[in-house]
């Protein structure tokens, strides 16, 4: 998908040999180096961990905490633009940043992502759907909110959630002082259950020129809240993933993205699209694009935040992606044997239960 206003370019592309930041030292950071480097370019990665898979395939890598200026300063200069591999970033030092070199995606698109209030209140502003919700901040406005909504509901954080973590069960028999005391936030946001068909994401680029290019719909489907696999295409109307990308162009728009934003969606049984989540970053449900598409999500990442053209993003096979979580990293020999698949490991040191090891695209026969 190409559309939306072209305004004139607010910077020159940057040439292969320039340093792209990146803040996150995880496989996306990672993945994101690879693209870099076959396109010609460097990457300085930033991050606090040791255990870093992208510092180990990085021409640079700092290793400071958030709160180090001098550590961010030194960063700043080596980099001649940054971008986000997670989005759970401390915003002080995002902006310490962005006072010195271009950030893309950028300060908006950020804040938005990172705490669900402020999310959801973006989709309000731009009528966007989304399951009914209540902002809440304590014990007593849980209770309020809990009346209001009614059913059965999900608890969560307003900050720092991500697969499955920060987010409690509520119904009628629920404590909801306990809850409260369980989530252990300042700030949170009770969510009413929605009985959905199938949860949908739509991973979009953007480039400097407002150009969009958006990949083909996908199923996500989860296990004890965390992607298991990634269906593409997921098994939708025409009109209703057209109108999910449309769906996604708006809200890239409307926060100024240059880069990447996937935004899941929950198809209900009514038909009706509802926003769930999104993330200003390459997100975990287009891993499938680098091996199905013309162009992947980490090359397109990197010409969007490099000024370049995006890629084409037509889809050349159909394909199922599926993370290989903790123990399951043990069956990279299966899959080296499986002439259909394409194996990408990660590089970690240390194996646990549903952390993500790497992932797997099987290839389905040509694209319909």
């Amino acid at each position: 998908m190409t559309g939306g206003a072209s305004p004139a370019p607010r910077a020159a592309p940057l040439a292969p040999g320039a340093t792209i930041g990146v803040l996150g030292g995880g496989q996306l950071g990672r993945m994101l180096a690879l693209a870099a480097a076959r396109l010609g370019y460097r990457v300085h990665v930033f991050r606090p961990e040791r255990d870093s898979p992208a510092a180990e395939v990085a021409a640079a890598a700092t290793m400071a905490a958030w709160d180090d200026e001098a550590a961010l300063d030194r960063f700043a200069e080596s980099v001649d633009v940054v971008t986000l591999e997670f989005e759970n970033l401390p915003v002080a030092a995002v902006a310490r940043i962005a006072g010195r070199v271009p950030v893309r995606p950028g300060l908006r698109a950020l804040a938005a992502a990172q705490d669900r209030i402020a999310e959801k209140t973006l989709m309000a502003r731009l009528d966007i759907p989304t399951a009914p919700w209540a902002e809440v901040c304590g014990a007593e406005s849980l209770a309020a909110a809990r009346a209001r909504l009614g059913g059965d509901c999900l608890l969560k954080t307003a900050r720092g959630g991500y697969d499955g973590k920060g987010q409690l069960p509520v119904d009628p028999a629920t404590d909801l002082a306990a809850a409260w005391r369980a989530l252990g936030a300042d700030a949170g946001i009770l969510e009413a259950r929605v009985d959905f068909e199938r949860e949908i994401s739509v991973v979009l680029a953007r480039g400097l020129d407002g150009a969009c290019a958006a990949w083909d719909a996908a199923e996500n489907r989860h296990v004890d809240g965390i992607l298991d696999a990634t269906v593409a295409p997921a098994p939708i109307s025409a009109a209703l993933a057209r109108r999910a990308r449309a769906v996604a162009g708006q809200i890239a728009e409307s926060l100024d993205v240059v880069g990447l934003l996937a935004v899941e969606m929950f198809v209900a049984r009514d038909g009706r699209l509802l926003v769930n989540e999104i993330a200003p970053r390459p997100h975990n449900s287009g891993h499938w694009t680098m091996d199905a598409c013309r162009t992947g999500q980490f090359e397109q990442a990197v010409r969007a935040v490099c000024g370049l053209p995006l890629g084409p993003v037509e889809r050349f096979a159909d394909a199922t992606m599926h993370n290989l979580l903790g123990e399951r990293i043990g069956e990279w020999r299966r899959w080296l044997a499986d002439p259909d698949a394409k194996l990408h490991i990660y590089g970690k040191t240390e194996t646990r239960s549903g952390r993500k090891m790497g992932h797997v695209t099987r290839l389905i026969g040509r694209a319909r």
